[in-house]
Parts: structure tokens; C-alpha cells; sequence
């Protein structure tokens, strides 16, 4: 029901004058040009033209992404701290998005809320785009009546979450660019020029160097053998993406694994630590107990094998054992986390305490981030040396071995 909603609503340009005899138009998400009549005249505005919105020969209605939710959960919390009324705010926001899908969206949440639904339940429709964190903090925040504060959390907790994301996705994404790059660059040396040496040197009459030779032979096997080699790689890739996504058991040894690599493992450990941390802040100073709160937390660590142990720590909590015990017994956390857990179950401030644990760990990401970045860079130098460098030396030995004995 939620994707046919989504689907069905429109953009309409219109034109009209309001109640003042003032001339303004706008545009509209609507299923048809008869609901933004009345939609129009709800908002005491007299329409003069309405037309559909012509998608170009080249629109597409584009995909939403996490940012795209981030900055629609700051937007609306500005507008309901602003005093505007909600209905009034999903119009200003929708009309006003760039991303046609994400109009779409926003309007069909507003026409259920219109409907007489509950924001929360409006956003349980789309549990693509909104997760159970979001929808229980959201419902907490209806039922408290104090919306707009919870917003304002939701919209601090996505840029939180969503910084850190991209902080780990530019660690990781700048070496992989680069490598990818130098194995192309090999296999055009490979394809296209060690062949042409390979012909100048038939003429030599003399052996040529080991090293020569064995770069030579690569370049044969590649040359014969390639399509067999991408197909088998292609298969590969394919398989294991395919099992990652669909097996836990695979993905929970991925992700154990992932955290035991040098450099790469830390900065994921420190990352998962920072989500726990601001997620279960974020939850508990909502109101939300504890144990249903570390439900929410378990999931949004980003790593199974945090979220198996939040779990786990949920069902000690539960039993009436100590967060700080619970935390103890995972052997993930480092002392620092547990004794500033500790601290907060103790004064009653354990949302303030996480919240510091999470400031000190996103700091943490950043810094190391940005130190891998520059320890990676003259190790990737070093690799794309070694590779070419080693391939232009290998063809120019028989030509350095001619000319010494001339």
C-alpha cells in the first residue's frame, strides 16, 4: 500500500491568487489535478491554471538516500520549532525538494497525516526510509508533545550517523579508486605494449632476461587466457556479494574478520562504538527504557557482531543485570566506554554520558581517517611504482643488456 502511494502522486505546476487578490503559484504533490483544487482551496488560494509538471527527455525521479532523510529530519524540526503547523511544513519541504522521489514521499506521508494519521504511523508506511529508531523516537515525541524536540534529536542522530558513514566510505573508497586504476593501467601494458616489445625483441637473436621473459609470458597468458580469467573474477565478485547479502552467518565472519585487519579494523571498531553510543543516547533521553532501547541500538551499530552482543546485553539488562556488567561480559568495549557508562548509571545521567562517549569516538573516526589517509597515500605510490615501474624496467633490461655489449 505504502509504494502504490508513493507511486501515484504527481507534480502539478499551478497558478492562482490568494485571499488577499494577489497573484502566486507553486507546485504541488497530488494524485490528480482535482486534489490540488482542493488542496489549493483549503489553503484559501483560487486557482487560474493547473498542469502537470513536463519531466524533461532526460528526468528521472532519482533515489533517496540517507542524506536525503537526514536533511528532511533537520528541515521539519526547524519548521516545528518555527511554530508552523505540520500539514503546512510536509507542503514546504516536498514542494520545495529537488529530488522528485523524495517529493513523492513527503507528500504521501502528508496525505496520511492529513488523513487522520499519526506522523509516526505515517512513517511506519515506509519502512524502507524510516527504520524502528526513527518511527519510536517520532511516536515518543506525539505522545510526550513534544515533537519538534524529538525531531530535532532524530535530525542531530542522522547527520551524526551519516557523517560518520562517509568519513569510513571516503577511508575506504580513495585506496580502492586508486588500485583500480593501476590494475587498469597494467592490463593495457600488459594487452597493448609489452606486445610491441615483445616483437622488437624477436629480432635480438640473443636470450633475453629472466625477468623479461616472465613478464612476457604474463602477458601471453593474459592475452590467451583473459576472457576465462574475467569470467572466473566475474563469478567471484558475483557470488560473494550474493551470499554477503543473503547469509548472516557470512557476514557476521566478514564482519568479525573486518575488525582484526591492522588500521582498517580499529577505525570500523571505533565507528560501531560511536553508533552504539549515540544511538543509545539519543534513545534513552526520549524516554525510551532501556531494554527497548538497546533493540534500536543493536541494529543501527552497523556491525553483527556488535549488534549479536548489544543483543545479548539487552537480555542481561533485562534479567536485572547492570549495563555496565552486560557491556563487561561482550569483551568489545574498551574501559574507557564501560567506566563512562558506569558513571552515567550511577548519577542518572546516562544519556549525557553517551552522548560524550559518541562526541569522543566521532572525533576519534575523523582523526584516524584522516591519518590513513595520509599513511595510505605513499604506500599506494609505492604499489603503482613497483607495478609499472617494474613492467618499463623489464622491457627496457634486454635493450640496456644490448648496449653494454656494443
Amino acid at each position: 500500500m505504502a509504494n502504490t502511494a508513493v507511486v501515484s502522486n504527481t507534480p502539478f505546476l499551478w497558478e492562482g491568487t490568494d485571499r488577499k487578490g494577489n497573484k502566486v503559484k507553486g507546485k504541488t504533490m497530488a494524485a490528480s489535478e482535482a486534489a490540488v483544487r482542493a488542496d489549493l482551496r483549503r489553503q484559501g488560494v483560487v486557482p487560474s491554471r493547473i498542469r502537470k509538471q513536463s519531466r524533461g527527455l532526460f528526468r528521472t525521479g532519482g533515489s533517496i538516500t540517507p542524506g536525503d532523510i537526514a536533511i528532511f529530519s533537520r528541515q521539519l524540526a526547524t519548521m516545528l520549532a518555527a511554530g508552523i503547523p505540520l500539514v503546512q511544513a510536509f507542503e514546504i519541504v516536498g514542494s520545495g525538494h529537488e529530488n522528485e522521489a523524495m517529493q513523492k514521499l513527503i507528500m504521501a506521508i502528508k496525505s496520511d497525516v492529513e488523513g487522520g494519521s499519526a506522523l509516526a504511523e505515517a512513517l511506519a508506511k515506509h519502512p524502507l526510509y524510516f527504520d524502528d529508531l526513527f518511527v519510536n523516537l517520532v511516536e515518543s515525541g506525539e505522545q510526550a508533545g513534544a515533537l519538534e524536540t524529538l525531531l530535532d534529536k532524530v535530525a542531530t542522530y542522522k547527520e551524526k550517523t551519516e557523517a560518520i558513514k562517509k568519513k569510513i566510505k571516503k577511508a575506504l573508497t580513495y585506496p580502492a579508486a586508486v588500485l583500480v586504476v593501476a590494475f587498469v593501467v597494467t592490463l593495457i601494458l600488459l594487452i597493448f605494449v609489452i606486445p610491441a616489445f615483445e616483437d622488437l625483441f624477436q629480432g635480438f637473436g640473443a636470450d633475453l632476461p629472466a625477468f623479461t621473459r616472465f613478464v612476457i609470458e604474463i602477458s601471453q597468458f593474459v592475452r590467451d587466457q583473459g576472457w576465462i580469467l574475467t569470467i572466473i573474477a566475474v563469478l567471484i565478485v558475483y557470488t560473494f556479494f550474493y551470499f554477503k547479502k543473503r547469509s548472516r552467518p557470512m557476514r557476521h565472519f566478514l564482519d568479525r574478520v573486518i575488525l582484526r585487519v591492522p588500521i582498517i579494523g580499529p577505525i570500523l571498531q571505533k565507528a560501531a562504538i560511536a553508533r552504539y553510543a549515540r544511538t543509545l543516547s539519543t534513545m534513552f533521553s526520549a524516554g525510551v527504557p532501556l531494554v527497548e532501547a538497546l533493540e534500536s541500538v543493536a541494529g543501527a551499530t552497523g556491525n553483527i557482531v556488535y549488534e549479536v552482543a548489544v543483543l545479548q546485553m539487552k537480555d542481561e539488562v533485562a534479567t536485572g543485570q547492570r549495563l555496565q556488567q552486560a557491556m563487561e561480559n561482550t569483551d568489545l568495549f574498551p574501559n574507557m566506554v564501560i567506566q563512562m557508562i558506569a558513571v552515567g548509571e550511577e548519577s542518572g545521567s546516562l544519556d549525557e554520558m553517551s552522548a560524550k562517549v559518541a562526541d569522543f569516538y566521532e572525533e576519534d573516526v575523523d582523526n584516524a581517517v584522516d591519518n590513513l589517509s595520509s599513511l595510505l597515500e605513499p604506500m599506494i605510490m609505492a604499489i603503482l611504482g613497483i607495478l609499472v615501474g617494474g613492467l618499463v624496467v623489464a622491457m627496457y633490461l634486454p635493450i640496456f643488456k644490448m648496449g653494454s655489449v656494443i
